[in-house]
Formats: structure tokens, sequence, C-alpha cells
């Protein structure tokens, strides 16, 4: 089954290498989508594919990249993103 979801997280997630990181592990996980830095310091996620590959990827955000620090990761239903891979901005 195919789904979108749209994560937001929370911690030291800027300036650690997040959003690379997550792209990389979504490729890995075939999904589509984007991660992008938020204006309050957190972080955006939003990806499309498999159900169990969504939610790898949300156990995969609770840990991060070595640098980083997660406190939180609310997730939330989304709206597919259009146009193929995944990106960061």
């Amino acid at each position: 089954m195919s789904l979108a979801v749209r994560f937001l997280v929370r911690g030291r997630v800027q300036g650690v290498f997040f959003r690379a990181s997550t792209r990389e592990q979504a490729q890995r996980l075939g999904l589509r989508g984007h991660a992008r830095n938020l204006d309050d310091g957190g972080v955006e996620v939003l990806a499309a594919g498999e159900a169990g590959a969504i939610e790898a990827l949300e156990r995969w955000l609770w840990r991060g990249p070595p640098a980083a620090r997660v406190d939180a990761v609310m997730r939330e239903p989304a709206s597919a993103p259009a146009g193929e891979g995944f990106t960061t901005g």
C-alpha cells in the first residue's frame, strides 16, 4: 500500500547532515519526497511510497545521523509530492 506522510523532526537537526542523511536513507528505501530545514530549527520530511518503507524511515528519523539529537518526530498524513526522487531544500 502506498501512502504519503509529513514528518516534523525537532532537536539538534540542522547543521548535522540531517537532510542529506535522510535523503540517502529515503533513496535506499525507494521513497520520493523531500527534506528541508524550517525557520524554527526543525526539519520537515515529506515522504511517499510503500507503507513498510515509510515505517522504516520513521524509525530512522528518531535516530538520525550520528551528530544529531532528535527530541521529537511528529507524523501526519500528507498529499503525495510531485515529481520523482528525493530532494533536499
